[in-house]
């Protein structure tokens, strides 16, 4: 592939950073120069790079033809092309691959991950099982973990036939397929508490969730408000915690019990449990939204892949600033 062959399709001839406008990139105004003539060959690739795919945000290694490349990556690659050690054509053939996985029934982002810090989750719900697959299956080949949720019973016997490494909590309702490779120690301290057994696989969903995104996560299960010693219990333990879950249904009481008692974010899950007038979990929710305790924010009923989400985040937030802190789990150079 040249770099001077043109751009296709993209109807933007007076684009100033297009391929083809190179020889106003190369005029004689600039003095011809081995620094210069690098400088302009690195400059080209960019521009051949972002012109020929403008939805990208991210390149890619088109040596495994799959894999996405890092920003230190692409330094490393200019910086190749500048020194002469890379030339231009082994550089195009690097640059340039979509950064979506197309499959007609969905349109996986592949960045996710480089703008997020994880990548795209699949919420199972409402797919068929093949689609489930196929999704995870592409994400795979892109050299991304793959976790997705809310994964219903048919969709994990499908699942554990055609991928069998892959791991299957039936309780959470969770799938989850990391890249082969060893992994960054886990870091933070997330603690996720049930006022009930019966919020146990909204708790699970949150515990996988933060556990897949490379952090510490820990549970504590029924210790709710109807025995309010149960909690206090574990004061000691909750005060050691960067972030603390709180899983409850029916009145939805103890999110603020444990808000006032630990100086660290609280994230409230009202869950569908209870009777009538719970609502499903509605009671549990307007409870939460009207605590007193300030440390409190709330997410959705049953929205234990959101907590856990939001918990990692913010736990890894927290180790960036130490030195335990290695970075997102990056396996895509596997």
């Amino acid at each position: 592939m040249s770099l001077a062959e043109p751009r296709s399709t993209l109807g933007c001839e007076n684009d100033a950073v297009g391929v083809e406008n190179q020889e106003n990139i190369t005029s004689s105004k600039f003095p011809q120069t081995p620094r210069t003539q690098a400088s302009r060959t690195v400059l080209a690739l960019v521009s051949y790079a972002t012109v020929n795919n403008p939805n990208a945000y991210s390149l890619r290694l088109a040596n495994h033809g799959k894999h996405s490349m890092t920003s230190d990556e692409l330094r490393l690659l200019l910086e190749s092309v500048r020194t002469g050690t890379v030339d231009v054509d082994a550089a195009a053939k690097q640059l340039s691959h979509n950064t979506v996985g197309d499959l007609g029934f969905a349109t996986l982002d592949f960045h996710r991950k480089d703008r997020c810090g994880f990548p795209e989750v699949i919420l199972a719900e409402g797919k068929t099982a093949e689609w489930v697959e196929k999704a995870a299956r592409k994400m795979h080949e892109a050299g991304q973990d793959c976790f997705a949720t809310r994964v219903s019973a048919e969709q994990a016997e499908h699942l554990a036939k055609q991928i069998p490494e892959a791991t299957l909590d039936r309780l959470a309702r969770t799938f989850w397929w990391p890249m082969p490779g060893e992994r960054p120690a886990p870091v933070g301290d997330i603690l996720i508490v049930t006022a009930g057994t019966g919020d146990l696989p909204v708790a699970h969903e949150a515990l996988n969730t933060a556990r897949v995104m490379g952090t510490s996560a820990n549970l504590i299960a029924d210790v709710g408000v109807a025995g309010i010693h149960r909690v206090l219990r574990h004061r000691e333990r909750l005060a050691k915690a960067d972030v603390v879950i709180v899983c409850a249904g029916m009145d939805g009481a103890l999110p603020s019990v444990v808000g006032g008692l630990v100086d660290c974010p609280v994230i409230a899950v009202p869950t569908s449990i209870g009777y009538g007038a719970a609502f499903g979990g509605v009671a549990a929710l307007l409870t939460m939204l009207n605590s007193c305790s300030a440390g409190v924010a709330v997410v959705n009923i049953d929205a234990g892949f959101k907590a856990g989400y939001l918990a990692a985040l913010t736990a890894r937030r927290i180790a960036k600033g130490s030195s335990t802190w290695a970075g997102p789990p990056d396996t895509s150079r596997n």
